[in-house]
């Protein structure tokens, strides 16, 4: 199988099922001298841990990260970081079921047309256990990106139509909420929302909105590998999101260019700046110093206990309802998915950056 590899300076290669023995990565790329521990890297791991809230899948899993290489005496060695989670509560029986038919919503019938086989316990490489190692490589890339003075940071948005107050956000909310909505009156709406789903056996979407703060000018390219085509790809490559906006997105398909455009300023401190952001932070496919702002869409959990219509292996027309333990939403913890994908892409792409022009190359060698 291809397509497990991400990033060409700092990459990070996946591998791992669902129901094998573990889930896990290898960053190639990172520099020596950065201070990381298993610690550091599972206080991320814990955000998408499932079993912690009752929109959350059952299934409990500890998650608990194993660095096997590439970490000495508590700082990379510039070596590849090899890191792994070893799946302890599979129940693979759940799923033998669904091996004669194709789940609506679910890459079943895809796997089978491209491979002539699949692993239908959970899902396999498509399952969103996978996303342990994306977590994992992102945990080292946020890290790194402090150390830069660079933040990434996302949070839920909107739930089943329900959308936070900018007005009414707050930290403290945030940490409070089970669904990561850092507006704790949206936040209970849509709890209200996820109960009434859940006794419908039925399941909702939403958005997440992730921000990169810190982010110097210049970083990205104008033709194939834009920034914001390179963060669109990431988060795309999560399998519940089915749409990605940088900045207005949609919206600026209804604004004028008088209103799109973002003027200029001179700053404070005389450098060019922005006084607006419609552009989300990159022009050209480079970003402008303003603040990265990009959301995702992610669709409503496919694997609900309600009656729906699908085909079996043997072409007749059935239906189903979905057995085993799965998240009533997917949302809240795809938030630190999010977030790892921004920084794996953006930290990529500030060190292919740093060869971009002669002056940066010269201040590198004579210090």
């Amino acid at each position: 199988m291809a397509g497990s590899i991400f990033g060409k300076q700092f990459q990070v290669s996946t591998w791992g099922e669902s129901h094998g023995k573990g889930i896990g990565v290898v960053v190639d790329g990172c520099p020596a001298g950065l201070a990381i521990s298993e610690p550091v890297i599972q206080k991320y791991l814990d955000r998408r841990k499932p079993g912690q809230t009752r929109y959350s899948t059952p299934r409990k899993e500890e998650d608990k990260v194993e660095i096997l290489s590439g970490v000495f005496e508590g700082k990379t060695t510039g070596t590849p970081i090899s890191m792994v989670v070893y799946n302890t509560s599979q129940r693979s029986g759940d799923y033998s079921e669904i091996a004669g038919y194709y789940r609506p919503g679910h890459a079943d019938y895809t796997f089978d047309q491209k491979y002539g086989f699949r692993d239908y316990r959970g899902g396999g490489r498509s399952s969103g256990r996978e996303t342990i190692s994306r977590v994992a490589a992102g945990a080292v890339a946020s890290e790194l990106l402090k150390e830069l003075g660079v933040t990434v940071a996302a949070y839920t948005k909107e739930i089943g139509g329900i959308c936070i107050d900018l007005a009414k956000v707050s930290e403290e909310a945030f940490a409070k909420s089970p669904l990561f909505m850092p507006d704790m009156e949206a936040s209970e709406k849509a709890e209200l929302l996820l109960e009434q789903k859940m006794k419908e056996q039925d399941s909702v979407g939403g958005v997440i909105e992730c921000v990169v703060k810190g982010l110097p000018s210049g970083v990205g390219d104008p033709v194939f590998e834009k920034l914001d085509a390179n963060l669109a790809k990431a988060v795309m490559s999560i399998g519940a999101v089915k749409g990605v906006e940088i900045g207005d997105g949609f919206a600026a398909a209804h604004s004028a260019g008088s209103e799109n455009n973002d003027f200029f300023l001179i700053r404070e401190n005389g450098r060019v700046g922005k006084g607006t952001n419609h552009a989300g932070g990159v022009l050209g496919g480079i970003s402008d110093g303003s603040d990265i702002i990009l959301r995702a869409a992610v669709k409503p959990t496919p694997s609900i206990a309600k009656t729906q219509k699908t085909v079996n292996k043997a072409g007749e027309e059935i239906e189903v309802n979905i057995r085993g333990r799965h998240d009533p939403i997917i949302v809240p913890r795809a938030v630190v998915v999010v977030e790892s994908m921004a920084a794996i892409t953006v930290l990529d792409q500030l060190l292919v950056s740093m060869t971009s022009n002669l002056e940066k190359v010269r201040r590198f060698f004579r210090g």
